[in-house]
């Protein structure tokens, strides 16, 4: 009798996280465009405050898939982001945003399972050490013009890994965050500040060709691109 109950309380807590992450997704299809461009200014908090409720209810730990550990993750650094906005709106960029002295970055608010968090330690020291992913990068999303396009639909562990992908083609790709030849490359800022996540099988180069649809010579000049840190709302 007590396994059965044991199964029963788990079957339910997934059930529940599902019907969760559906709220999460329902309000990114409906605010959130394509291009990845957001409705603040119409965005449904009372949903969000739905969503946000469930997180800081909610403790991931290592009997969950690794899938479901990293999208879970990155639905929270995205969907505590646009709590940040939301609140501090209308506001022109994120970098607007300051608490103490502490940037968006540094603020502790994002509840999770009852522990608080700023964005920087879910990013760095959960997301990037615990998953060693350098996709994670075009998941997360910064509220800004350079940053990859925010995705329009939630990460679940059944799309996490396809959803990135996608996401990174679409950035590399991307000829207002990268202009690409074969012999000169301008890119983004984000690999140069996180090189040693890029560079882990080789060189900036060497990824930047797995998604490339212009094959990139070994020897090109490379030079980063200015960050437009506007925000990335309607």
């Amino acid at each position: 009798m007590k396994k059965i109950s044991l199964v029963c309380i788990a079957l339910f807590m997934l059930a529940q996280g599902y019907a969760q992450t559906s709220v999460f997704n329902e309000l990114l299809q409906k605010h959130v465009t394509k291009d990845g461009i957001v409705d603040y200014k119409n965005f449904d908090d009372v949903k969000l405050k739905k969503y946000i409720t469930y997180l800081e209810k909610t403790t991931p730990d290592n009997s969950w898939s690794e899938n479901k550990q990293k999208a879970f993750w990155i639905n929270a650094y995205n969907a505590y982001t646009i709590k940040l906005i939301l609140e501090n709106y209308p506001l022109k960029s994120i970098m607007d945003i300051k608490q103490e002295g502490k940037t968006a970055w540094k603020i502790p608010f994002a509840n999770v399972g009852g522990e608080t968090y700023t964005l920087d330690y879910i990013e760095h020291e959960i997301l990037r050490k615990k998953f060693f992913d350098p996709k994670i990068h075009v998941g997360v999303n910064c509220a800004s013009g350079s940053c990859p396009k925010i995705s329009n639909s939630a990460f679940t562990a059944e799309n996490v890994t396809s959803e990135l992908t996608r996401l990174m083609n679409d950035f590399i790709n991307d000829s207002s965050r990268n202009k690409i030849s074969k012999e000169k490359i301008q890119i983004s800022s984000i690999f140069d500040w996180f090189k040693s996540d890029f560079t882990k099988n080789g060189t900036i180069i060497d990824f930047l060709n797995t998604y490339s649809k212009t094959k990139i010579s070994p020897d090109a000049k490379i030079s980063y691109l200015k960050y437009n840190w506007t925000l990335n709302g309607k």
